[in-house]
């Protein structure tokens, strides 16, 4: 069973990164792209911004399971999120998060083209290693040294209810 500490965690690291390798089940297998992260911790939703002809919005019409692995490799931090995704046309929530960027690929959050991925996390599995890569390398050093067993970090895995 989670802890608050455990959900807390997993979305601040969430809430600090800025891109997420989203996966979607299509006909031949299953495929990754990055995209944009929009968190709303307190609605326990991740939100992206996306184009309504991209091959994605088909894919989670017809599978609404994805999985979405966010990475910060100068932390050593692994986080991947078995989730669920539903397509949206918001208006309202597309300006709510709605970046400068944005517009390089659309004329505003009220373009006929914006669609947003709503994603709901339900189990994040979370691999936290050494804080630094210096860390890792004294760790592997020492194990070389000793023999012992590297202190890498730890595979926590936690439930997230999201109701």
């Amino acid at each position: 069973m989670s802890t608050a500490k455990d959900i807390g965690r997993i979305w601040d690291i969430i809430e600090g990164a800025d891109v997420g390798m989203l996966t979607t089940a299509y006909e031949r297998g299953l495929r990754a792209r990055p995209l944009q992260l929009r968190p709303d911790r307190a609605a326990g939703t991740i939100w992206f911004v996306t184009d309504a002809r991209s091959g994605k919005i088909n894919e989670v019409e017809a599978e609404h399971d994805v999985c979405l692995v966010v990475t910060d490799s100068d932390r050593n931090i692994y986080l991947s999120l078995t989730a669920r995704a539903q397509s949206v046309r918001d208006l309202a929530k597309a300006a709510e998060i709605w970046r400068k960027t944005d517009d390089m690929w659309w004329d505003g959050p009220s373009d006929p083209d914006v669609r947003l991925l709503r994603v709901v996390p339900l189990v994040a599995e979370l691999w936290d290693g050494p804080s630094t890569k210096a860390a890792a390398i004294y760790e592997m050093g020492k194990a070389l040294l000793t023999g012992a067993e590297p202190a890498l970090g730890e595979n926590r895995k936690s439930t997230v209810e999201m109701r």
